[in-house]
């Protein structure tokens, strides 16, 4: 059973869905970045944490490193092995949806393992915009961008709406937007329904999703629509590099203090 750190009034959420977070070893700049110390506990774990409090059903952390799901277990949390050949977070969590037997409507939602502070109502409003959206087979997040330094930055990923609230684009470069449209900075969390996580995995990758880098690009190139829910608050930081890293701590030690 997963472990809750709250009583039922502190959850945020009654409807029924799964988060899993994916998790490898391997990172470029952090290496072993799951496992890194952040007040006294691993990342990942305290990213559980944040889940535990979104109202979900259950948590479960996807990886394949023996020392990430050891670490999770001691902490209480459920933790699954997956196969290394995955190239994504997303081909990860769907190998355990198909694992756990998950019925096809269920809700799973990606968190990343490197969201530390992740609002738990930012994920439980994530799955309730796929709950409430039949005509999407996803939803994502994000928030308007409110300086050009954000909107004219490769590593920041912009995104633009329809009148329904479905994403339009998503791109790294500047979205050329003008009023009834707007750019949005994209908030990397995603909500999927079981039957399209197992058919979004044996999609191809398409071209424009190959140049940008950004997955999600698929459900768009095949008709896919994306929901998205727009947040009125600046998401915390996750962790990159090492910077973030010392700010995260930063913030976790002012908040035991």
């Amino acid at each position: 059973m997963t472990k809750r750190l709250a009583n039922a009034q502190d959850t945020v959420s009654t409807l029924s869905f799964n988060v899993l977070i994916p998790a490898r070893y391997d990172s470029v700049r952090l290496p072993g970045k799951p496992l890194l110390d952040i007040a006294g506990k691993p990342m990942v774990v305290r990213v559980a944490e944040r889940a535990a409090l979104s109202g979900a059903k259950q948590v479960m952390v996807a990886t394949d490193d023996d020392r990430i799901m050891q670490a999770v277990k001691q902490h209480g949390f459920d933790a699954c092995m997956t196969q290394a050949k995955h190239l994504s977070g997303t081909d990860r969590i769907a190998e355990v949806a198909m694992q756990q037997g998950w019925s096809d409507e269920s809700i799973v939602l990606n968190v990343q393992g490197d969201e530390p502070l992740i609002s738990p109502t930012l994920i439980a409003e994530v799955a309730n915009q796929l709950n409430n959206d039949c005509s999407a087979a996803m939803a994502t997040a994000c928030y308007a961008i409110s300086n050009e330094a954000d909107f004219i930055n490769p590593n920041v990923v912009k995104l633009v709406l329809d009148d329904q609230g479905h994403a339009m684009n998503f791109s790294r470069a500047p979205i050329p937007s003008s009023s009834p449209l707007s750019a949005y900075r994209h908030v990397g969390i995603y909500a999927y329904r079981v039957k399209f996580l197992k058919l979004f995995t044996s999609l191809a990758q398409s071209a424009l999703e190959k140049t940008e880098a950004l997955e999600q690009l698929r459900a768009l190139h095949y008709g896919y629509k994306i929901a998205v829910h727009v947040s009125s608050q600046t998401p915390a930081t996750g962790v990159d590099t090492m910077e973030d890293l010392v700010a995260v701590r930063a913030r976790f030690q002012s908040q035991q203090s």
